[in-house]
């Protein structure tokens, strides 16, 4: 990972903001600190341990960017893997729709486990939570080697419990190493945190184009039986779920109460601290946007797919479509990463991503006719490589924005943003054989509108305080 630097924008408006709980409203300055000891402000001081200290803090901050990448390798081998066999589930196991059913099974379970997926992650830890949440793809992916309700469903349900803890603590441990680099660097925490989740989400976006891939090579007679078809697609699967375990493992261990404030360890109160930031009036701004995030997921894998790319392009280009999205959502996940310092860019960035998808559900509403030839093939992989800019966006920058301004609460609030993704990715599971492209196409659109909406009265917000704070500071 390319070096990190200071950005302009050198005030952290999360403390100082009246759209701040209680919980975040405490929160120190940033200062330069070395853990094991307090660093001397005195130059004069001639402890003969300060060079030593040095050296200790250097090979702390070396963990904490190998830990990025361990953490998005990993995730990439496990996701290539379970991405693509998500995207097979109602081909490969059509019989009774068992495969679509499972995963309506799968996100129902995730949305409620999400409700309580915090306290479990707290409990834990986010390296163990991590391990434990790659079990249920694993069982998932060796569930399709024999496909029925008794071994789908099962695994779905299971799955749905070990994805809400995994990605609840994937959140937590890249939030906690982002806060940790920038104290040991003195460098600006939305920087840090913006180029931690850029190189996260843009090594995660690569899974459609690998997963994709491979399906297309073991998929050669498009029918997937036998031991050159889905069986030993799904073996090859199962291999790199391993690869990325195994790969999760040489995590460095955390220590995630470092920016928490302490609190009791009962059960009841792990439980109310996982509710709390619904008393947030932050949250409940985001909220709206979250939800959007998970119906636009939820668009591509049940509406693009079956009612766009395939009438132009036959199911042979699903796999090509959907390499195209994730390349774009890879690239733009890098960039965005990479340009976001603070509210401001996240303001903007999620503007145009937000912007570049209205673009595209207008164009399906009004503009787009399955036409013939040069034109007929491009139209397609043009609004995936879209809608994977707006992706890449909305995971980056929903990421970074939840890590700034609830980093006293991570597990909470990243189990939030998935209670609301999953519960909009359900509902479209369960309700999209009933309702028209043109339909869906209008809800979108109308949700988008919201949660702009909701999202811009909020950073106003944020900014307005931030600007009151640096006014009143004295020169």
């Amino acid at each position: 990972m390319g070096s990190l630097t200071n950005d302009n924008e050198a005030v952290d408006p999360t403390p100082h903001s009246n759209f701040d709980s209680d919980s975040d409203s405490e929160a120190a300055p940033l200062v330069v600190s070395v853990h094991g000891g307090a660093a001397s402000s005195d130059p004069s001081d001639p402890s003969p341990v300060v060079p030593r200290r040095r050296n200790q803090n250097q090979n702390q901050n070396q963990n904490h960017t190998r830990d990025v990448h361990i953490l998005s390798w990993a995730f990439l081998f496990v996701f290539s893997a379970y991405g693509a066999a998500q995207n097979l589930e109602s081909t490969v196991n059509n019989d009774g729709d068992i495969g679509t059913i499972s995963l309506a099974i799968l996100y129902l379970s995730f949305t409620l486990f999400s409700i309580v997926a915090s306290p479990v992650v707290t409990l834990l830890g986010s390296k163990r939570a991590l391990l434990l949440g790659t079990s249920g793809y694993l069982f998932f992916i060796a569930a399709n080697l024999k496909p029925s309700w008794y071994t789908m469903a099962p695994a779905s349900v299971y799955l749905g419990f070990t994805a809400s803890i995994i990605w609840v603590g994937q959140g937590t441990y890249l939030t906690t190493a982002a806060l940790t680099h920038a104290q040991d660097n003195n460098l600006h925490e939305g920087t840090v945190i913006g180029a931690f989740n850029g190189e996260f989400w843009g090594m995660f976006a690569g899974h459609q184009v690998i997963g994709n891939l491979l399906s297309l090579a073991l998929l050669r007679d498009g029918e997937g039986d036998g031991v050159t078809g889905k069986n030993l697609l799904f073996t090859v699967f199962l291999l790199c779920m391993i690869i990325g375990i195994v790969m999760m493992c040489f995590l460095s261990k955390r220590d995630e109460k470092i920016h928490d404030k302490p609190t009791c360890t009962s059960l009841a109160s792990l439980l109310r601290s996982s509710f709390a930031p619904l008393l947030d009036k932050r949250m409940l701004l985001i909220i709206p946007l979250i939800a959007y995030s998970g119906l636009q997921q939820a668009f591509v894998w049940a509406e693009y797919t079956e009612k766009i790319v395939t009438p132009a392009l036959g199911i042979s280009g699903v796999g090509g479509s959907m390499a195209v999205y994730g390349a774009a959502d890879a690239i733009c996940s890098l960039i965005a990463g990479r340009l976001t310092s603070g509210v401001h860019s996240i303001t903007w960035i999620v503007s145009i991503g937000t912007f570049l998808q209205a673009f595209v559900l207008l164009w399906l509403l009004f503009g787009y006719r399955l036409t013939s030839g040069l034109m007929g093939t491009l139209n397609p992989l043009f609004m995936g490589a879209i809608w994977g800019v707006g992706d890449g966006v909305l995971n980056t920058q929903l990421s970074a924005l939840l890590g700034l301004l609830f980093k006293n609460n991570k597990e909470a609030a990243f189990a939030q943003l998935k209670v609301w993704q999953c519960a909009a990715i359900a509902i479209v599971f369960f309700v999209y054989p009933y309702v028209s492209l043109n339909s869906m196409l209008v809800i979108m659109l109308v949700e988008l509108v919201i949660s702009i909406s909701s999202f811009l009265f909020l950073m106003l917000g944020v900014v307005k305080s931030t600007t009151a704070v640096l006014l009143n500071q004295p020169s």
